[in-house]
């Protein structure tokens, strides 16, 4: 293994992920969804794997998908987490500002 490439694991490893809340939102039939993740990063990947697969658990985020496909929904971030020092407290906290997203845009869970 090149000296460059274990670097590259290294610095892999040693990346850090981001909590936070996110949104995604149909135009067309004005429908939110808010939802909480320990990975900002890789949330939208897997929502729209399971979305093209058309095995979403949400079913109301998965009609939207298959009536209007994945042009008619937008994701965004509406709020990242400073680090936390133990998982448990970071999936209180994410959970605690999910539910104040969703009151504040009126939104379902995903």
């Amino acid at each position: 293994m090149t000296s460059d490439r274990k670097a590259a694991i290294a610095a892999y490893k040693e990346k850090k992920t981001v909590a936070g809340v996110f949104v995604i939102r149909c135009d067309a039939s004005s429908q939110t969804w808010v939802g909480q993740t320990p990975n900002l990063e890789k949330i939208q990947n897997r929502i729209w794997f399971t979305l093209r697969q058309g095995s979403h658990t949400c079913r109301s985020l998965q009609a939207a998908w298959t009536a209007h496909g994945p042009d008619g929904l937008t994701f965004g971030e509406c709020e990242r987490l400073e680090e936390e020092e133990t998982a448990y407290i970071r999936d209180a906290v994410l959970k605690e500002r999910a539910v104040y997203w969703r009151t504040q845009l009126n939104a379902e869970a995903v």
